[in-house]
This record gives C-alpha cells, structure tokens and sequence, in this order.
C-alpha cells in the first residue's frame, strides 16, 4: 500500500513538474512569438516571429491601398510619392515588440477564451534611398530647381525690374533626400523640406554683389516713383513700377545703367515721351468731341476757347525732380487761362503724393471728359439754351441767336464762361443796347437778356436775329446769371 502511494505521489509530482515545465517552456516561447488567437491588423499571427508579423503587415498594407507620403517645398506647395514607387514599407516592429511585452507571459493563456483582435500603427518607415532619391528628383519642383540658373541678375520685366536671385533659398538634393529618410524613419509620413533646413544660399560672386546694388538702387527709385499719383481729376494715375521702370536707361540685356556715383540714369526723353502720351489722352484744346444733345442726337463741336492742354515741359521737370529725389517736388507752371492754376499737391497718410499737373490751360472741370456734368447746352437750331447742374436740368428756355440772314450768325464751338457783369451797354457799329445781365463767352459774344424782344424761339433768328449774342428772355436770364460760374463749358451748336 505504501509502495502505491509512493508511486502515485512521484507520479502525481511529475505531472505537475512536466505541466509547470510546459507553461514555462510556453510563456518562454511567446515572449518572441505571438500567442494563440491573436490577429493584428486582420492578420494571423499565432507562433508567428516579429519579424514574420512585420513583413505580413506590411504587405497587407501595399496590397489593400496606395499609401502616399507628402513632401513641402518652401513655398508651402505639397507634392505626392507613391510608397510603393520609392520601396518605402512600413515598419511595425517597435508596436510589435511592445505588443508582445504587454501581452505575452502568462497573459497569453486569456486568448484560450477567445481570439484577440488588435489595430497597430507603423512607428517608422523603412526606405531604400536609391529609389527615394530617383522619386524625389521626378517632383515637379525638384526639376524646375535643377533648370534654375545660378548668379544673380537685375533684368526688366513688363511689371517694372525684377530680381533673379539663383543663389538664395537653392535646394540641396542631398540634403533634402537625407531628411526624407530620417523623417520616415520617426514615422512620419508630412514632410516639410524648409523645416529640416534643406534650402541653402549659394555664395555670391563679385558680379553678383555689384547686381545687388544696383537692385538696391533700382528698388529706392521705384519706392519714390509709388508714392506719386497723378490726380487728373476724375481719374488717377500711379507711377507703377512697369511705368518708372521705362524711365530707366537699360543695357542690352534689361540691367540698368549706373552713372559714375552708383546711382540709376533717368532718361529724359523717354520721360517726355511718357508725359507727351498723358497730354494726348486728356488735352481737348482745338479738338473736337462728340456731344450728347438734349434733343437726342449726337452733335460734333470743336472746342474753341474751353479746353485743357497739359504743360508738357513743367511735368517733364517735376518727374526728373521727384525721381531723382532732389530737394522740392513741384516745378513753377506758367500762367494758365480760364482760372486753370493746378492746385497744389497733398501728401495722405500713407505717403502717397497725390499730384496735381500743372496746365497750361484747365477746363472747369478735369478728367478725360473735361465738359463733366455742369455746363450750358445752347442748341441754335432749335432756338434753344438748357442749363445743367450736376446732371439735372435746371433751366430750359427759348432765345434768339444771331442773324444767319445777313450772315451774323453766331458761331459754333466749345467755350466757356470768362466773365459776369451787371447794367451794361452793348455797343456795336449799329447799335448801343443797355442789358441787366452780361455773360461774355467768346470774344465780343455773349449771353445776355433783349428787353426790346417781344418773342423767342423759332425762325426768328434767320432774318431778325442778333449781331452774334444769344438773347435772352429777361426773366430767365436773371435765374441763369444767378446760378453760372466763371469758367463753365458752353456748348453752341447748329
């Protein structure tokens, strides 16, 4: 009986030391394997290896989608690399082993129960740097780095003079592929080439210090010509960069010329050229213009005492002041009919010179439409004189213009309001005639009342008209005479 027990005891023993011997040989085997029932990012990986479990992970992710990585040039722009083009697989290894760490031991016998469903991310990413190297030099932006010249260069563009800098910010390829590397080696997958310092200036030679100084001449020009505008009125003009830069004398190849002293050359006559262009747009003295008339059609006037005519030669001498940047900005204009003194210029907050430009002669109003919207309309074919203020009619009345019959009759044309007087004698080779309102607008021709009227309008002007003048009833002549101004346009036409 005892020799049974002994037996049963040994027997009993070795089991549980064969039992404890086969847990211990299986915890020993899942530290470095995985245990039963466990799946990874829907991967077996029972008995499996790290290494195994890697590879299987990772080719489960080429297979089931693209996978990019994006790379940030330095102008924030992004562009794509195929994981798969550069040979670039995820690395779960670091996951893997710290998987096992928690899960492994004696914790894998909880997986007898039921299997064990995991999500992983891959810490890192292995590259082969020949074929990321290849992807990185096919981008876009890589290739336009490569075809960019080097040196610095001052050239003229149609936007005004421009800075070709091939020196600054140059892409080190090399540096730029490590960086990738050493990214996707921390996992990540956004990488910003400005951030790892993969952008470099080259070292400048003597040509291209003396191109950046004369950039900093031509950049000091151009800031004093954007500080001016010229007022014209209704429209206003900025001295852009496109516009100075041709004031500019250019070598051959667009660099500016510099005089002996290191400063920029101003060419006259292209400044000239440049002003008599602006005087063409906006003189209207001795031209003619199409004008809209009351009764509806579109009548053709010369101007003839009223106009504007821009002073060429003071202009010419205020751009050569301003842009050289000499002492005082505006040059004396000449004397100037019709009231047409420019006004002076005015600084605003910013800087900017709004600049008024002197006139030899300056229409009441100033702009490419130099009538404007305030003028007296004096249609002689219809008998009829309207007067317009800001664009409404304030007065329509009949007259009598001058005797077509006997060759009096009163001239057409643009001119303009030079003078008002009250209790005059209108004295002529025939005739003496007393009038209460005098508004002279063309030589000896003028508005006034004709008390000595009994009618007006119609046919009457063709055998009884006047010697010129445009008779006016009375009472009509005094609202007029009351609302008009020295200097308004008036528009006489047939």
């Amino acid at each position: 009986m005892k020799r049974i027990l002994r037996f049963l005891t040994i027997f009993l023993l070795s089991g549980i030391l064969l039992g404890l011997g086969g847990l211990l040989a299986l915890t020993l085997y899942y530290r470095n394997n995985f245990p039963v029932n466990t799946w990874i990012n829907g991967v077996y990986c029972t008995g499996k290896s790290i290494e195994q479990v890697n590879e299987e992970l990772a080719g489960a992710q080429e297979e089931s989608e693209v996978s990019l990585i994006t790379i940030v040039d330095a102008d924030g722009a992004g562009w794509e690399i195929d994981m798969r083009a550069a040979d670039i697989r995820p690395d779960y290894r670091d996951a893997l082993r710290a998987y096992l760490k928690q899960n492994a031991s004696v914790y894998w016998m909880d997986n007898l129960q039921e299997p064990v469903s995991s999500e992983l991310a891959a810490g890192k990413y292995a590259v082969d740097r020949e074929k990321l190297q290849t992807c990185l030099e096919g981008l876009p932006f890589v290739e336009e780095e490569r075809k960019q010249a080097e040196g610095v260069r001052v050239r003229k563009s149609e936007e005004g003079f421009v800075l070709q800098d091939g020196n600054a910010d140059r892409l080190n390829p090399e540096k730029a592929c490590a960086y990738v590397e050493e990214c996707l080696a921390k996992g990540q997958t956004a990488i910003d080439l400005a951030a790892g310092g993969c952008y470099e200036n080259l070292p400048d030679s003597a040509y291209d210090r003396r191109q950046r100084d004369i950039w900093e001449q031509v950049s000091a020009y151009a800031e004093r010509g954007s500080r001016i505008v010229y007022d014209m009125g209704a429209e206003q003009i900025p001295l852009t960069p496109a516009v100075t830069s041709g004031f500019l004398k250019t070598e051959r190849d667009g660099c500016p010329v510099l005089d002996e002293e290191g400063g920029v050359v101003i060419d006259e006559a292209m400044i000239q050229a440049w002003v008599e262009a602006l005087a063409a747009d906006y003189d209207t003295c001795g031209r003619e213009k199409q004008f809209q008339s009351t009764r509806g059609d579109l009548v053709t006037v010369n101007y003839v005492t009223y106009g504007t005519k821009l002073d060429v030669e003071a202009e010419k001498a205020y751009l050569l002041e301003a842009l050289q940047n000499r002492a005082g900005n505006q040059a004396a204009a000449p004397g100037e009919a019709a009231g047409t003194q420019g006004a002076a210029d005015s600084d605003v907050s910013d800087g900017t010179e709004m600049h008024v430009p002197a006139y030899i002669q300056k229409g009441y109003v100033r702009g490419l439409d130099d009538i404007g919207d305030t003028y007296i309309e004096i249609d002689m074919t219809e008998q009829k004189m309207y007067y317009y203020a800001a664009g409404e009619l304030e007065l329509e009345t009949d007259i009598v213009t001058g005797n077509t019959g006997r060759r009096m009759g009163t001239p057409q044309g643009i001119n303009y309001i030079h003078g008002k007087q009250r209790n005059q004698i209108l004295r002529g080779a025939d005739y003496e005639s007393f009038v209460k309102y005098w508004v002279p607008v063309v030589g000896n021709i003028g508005i006034h009342d004709a008390s000595w009227r009994g009618s007006f309008g119609g046919q009457i002007y063709q055998t009884g008209g006047s010697h010129g003048c445009i008779n006016t009833p009375t009472a009509n002549m005094s609202q007029l005479y009351e609302m008009v101004e020295v200097g308004m346009p008036v528009i006489m036409f047939y």
